[in-house]
């Protein structure tokens, strides 16, 4: 069955529906049930015209399972809804407290790998997401109709999920009795409504949210709604709140969201920039200055906007898809051009400036302008872009999404920048903000409190996400992270003993910090390598940081391409991957921080030798670098500290012992 022929654009409340299916029955009602009135159901619940081959496709599986499922007990459902992943499963059957999840491949004779990686996708979807799975034996298969028979090779994971079967569709009764015959789980009852409506707690990639929201679907419609993650919603309704505020009474504002790292600041700005608001005419826009985060984004959606087009039967080029979608996701660095040289105010009325914490001071915008031909840029980028909006005569709102320890590149000014441009230039503006900007990690040593009492600022408390909701498999990991960075051992092991389900190691040889993230992923699970842009002597072992990577085919590519991060050659730097994730990391880590009795200390490496860092700011960089690649893994890392050779004054193993006992120290087991 075709992935995107047929899926509604959900909105609002349509997936959190009683029924998840399009059709569900009891087996034995299914079995003695009209098949011109099951195709009415699956029609009737279908949001769009059903095209002919969809008609068949639906024909040929119904007929299917009433020659296969005979003799059994438990429940079927037909088009059950994966709502991360904006798709549908073709059939579940639960019976005896075992899912089988099932995708039909009509007219593919051959067993491809890709069926498979998209099955298991599914399944794994249900077992980590889907609250009623999480316990429940899954399998799932393949049926390619008039196909070869393949002999079923039953493996099992620890979490119970088998790993994907092919069926020619002649043995998946077979193949279904076989499942139930297993003797690693006992069989148990299950309340099929209860399952099939029992708790979905999505947890997205910033790709797959992108991908989700520009679909239509709302921000609630795929992420989590448990307690700690309900600040996500809050945050929204929050900023939509003041949006809507400064509208109705012609005022401009500016909103600071802070967040811990994979909070999901970044998605509560897409959600933002791809909401339509009263006005046709008045569209949000997101902007970044992070140039990866923006390319990946782009490409993303334009290649499933060509794949949509395609499966409809009709064709898209991908710069035909890219034209709207530049829109909404824009490189702050171009917009600022874009008004450089013109005093007219932009059509948005919204921008969101993602990172915002990273905008450049204005020695170094200056110095970057003149160097492109500029005459003079006598102010800092923060206050540029306030004066872009401010040009708008009726009203306008900024939301700067900021990081905590996210700055990591010289000439980043924090958020002092801000606050000294809405001082000065903008006191009218209105000022929202969550209270957290006097943590050290925002304030950075600044003293905003006494910034924020000379502006009209107010306080709220939802502009703060407190809880990472990047990692399903733990929400402690970020603090973990940070107690490494403070160099806090014993703190970071307390935290380690509170994430069992999130997998961390660490290993002094390159291969099996490989072999060790192969291991783990499962379906189209993502895996690469990550390391410090400062790591330039990881080159004799093969990790070459100043050859840069392709973000978009590193991200996106599948697990054969070999610019793809599957690929584990090619590392990506906190440049390339800030903001975005992995599902598991190899984080390569190297001597330009190192770890003593007394602290971190830092080094740069320049032409033959490591030179110490002094400045407090490069410092403070090169532990913001490692505190971003720490923070990609969605569900574990492994982090690879060399060896080093005692022949190589470059790499002297004392360069590298410190920092390895220590991260012992801190919990991680050794591969």
């Amino acid at each position: 069955m075709l992935c995107f022929a047929g899926l509604p654009n959900y909105k609002g409340d349509t997936l959190r529906m009683v029924s998840r299916s399009y059709y569900d029955a009891p087996i034995n009602e299914f079995l003695n049930a009209d098949h011109d009135g099951i195709m009415g159901r699956l029609a009737t619940k279908h949001t769009f015209d059903v095209d002919p081959k969809q008609k068949s496709a639906w024909a040929e599986q119904v007929k299917h399972l009433k020659e296969h499922l005979v003799g059994f007990n438990g429940h079927v459902f037909f088009e059950f809804a994966i709502p991360r992943m904006g798709k549908r499963v073709d059939v579940v059957v639960s019976i005896a407290g075992v899912i089988f999840v099932i995708e039909y491949k009509t007219g593919q004779a051959d067993h491809s790998r890709y069926s498979a990686e998209q099955v298991f996708d599914y399944a794994l979807d249900l077992k980590n997401f889907h609250e009623g799975s999480h316990n429940r034996p899954i399998v799932p298969i393949v049926v390619s109709m008039g196909g070869k028979q393949l002999a079923p090779i039953w493996e099992w994971s620890a979490d119970q999920m088998a790993q994907p079967l092919s069926s020619n569709g002649d043995n998946l009764s077979d193949l279904i009795r076989e499942g139930l015959a297993q003797q690693l789980f006992a069989p148990q009852e299950l309340d099929h409504q209860a399952w099939a409506n029992s708790g979905y707690r999505p947890t997205p990639t910033i790709i797959e949210a992108a991908r989700a929201l520009y679909e239509g679907h709302s921000v609630e419609d795929i992420t989590r709604h448990d307690a700690g993650a309900e600040n996500l919603s809050s945050t929204s309704d929050c900023i939509f709140d003041i949006i809507s505020h400064s509208r109705r009474a012609g005022r401009k504002s500016i909103c600071f969201v802070t967040g811990v790292p994979g909070a999901g600041k970044t998605l509560a700005g897409l959600n933002i920039s791809t909401h339509r608001y009263e006005n046709e005419e008045e569209h949000a826009v997101f902007l970044s200055g992070n140039g990866p985060l923006v390319i990946v984004l782009r490409e993303a959606l334009a290649r499933d906007e060509v794949a949509r087009a395609k499966a409809a039967g009709e064709k898209k080029s991908k710069k035909a898809a890219a034209t709207p979608i530049g829109e909404f996701i824009q490189n702050i660095h171009h917009f600022r051009d874009e008004y450089l040289h013109t005093t007219n105010a932009p059509p948005e009325h919204v921008v969101v400036f993602d990172e915002a914490q990273r905008a450049w001071n204005r020695a170094s915008a200056e110095k970057f302008m003149i160097g492109r031909g500029e005459k003079s840029f006598p102010m800092s980028e923060p206050e540029f872009l306030i004066s872009v909006m401010d040009r708008r005569q009726d009203w306008a709102t900024i939301v700067c999404l900021i990081g905590g320890g996210q700055e990591i590149n010289t000439g980043e000014a924090g958020l002092i920048e801000w606050f000294n441009a809405l001082q000065s230039r903008f006191p009218n503006w209105d000022v929202y903000h969550s209270g957290q900007l006097v943590n050290p990690h925002y304030s950075w040593g600044e003293d905003l409190a006494s910034k924020l009492s000379k502006v009209n600022a107010v306080e709220r408390p939802a502009l703060h996400l407190s809880v990472s909701i990047r990692s399903f498999r733990a929400e402690k990991v970020s603090d973990f992270v940070g107690a490494v960075i403070d160099g806090d051992a014993q703190k970071a092991k307390e935290l380690y003993n509170a994430i069992p389900n999130y997998r961390l190691a660490i290993t002094r040889d390159l291969n099996k910090a490989r072999q060790w993230l192969r291991n783990r992923a499962r379906g189209s699970e993502r895996t690469g390598l990550v390391a410090s842009s400062g790591a330039l002597r990881l080159r004799p072992e093969g990790i070459f940081v100043k050859a840069k990577i392709d973000p978009a085919a590193w991200f996106l590519n599948h697990r054969h391409d070999v610019r793809s991060s599957y690929y584990l050659e090619e590392a990506a730097t906190e440049f390339d991957i800030q903001g975005l994730e992995l599902d598991w990391a190899g984080v390569c880590w190297d001597a330009d921080v190192r770890k003593i009795e007394t602290g971190w200390i830092f080094h740069d490496f320049s032409g033959t030798r490591w030179k110490n860092v002094n400045d407090r700011f490069r410092r403070a960089y090169r532990a913001n670098a490692y505190r971003v690649l720490l923070t990609r893994a969605r569900q574990g890392m492994v982090i690879y500290v060399p060896l080093g050779d005692p022949n190589d004054p470059t790499r002297l193993p004392e360069f590298y012992d410190g920092t390895y006992s220590f991260l012992r120290e801190c919990g991680l087991g050794e591969v």
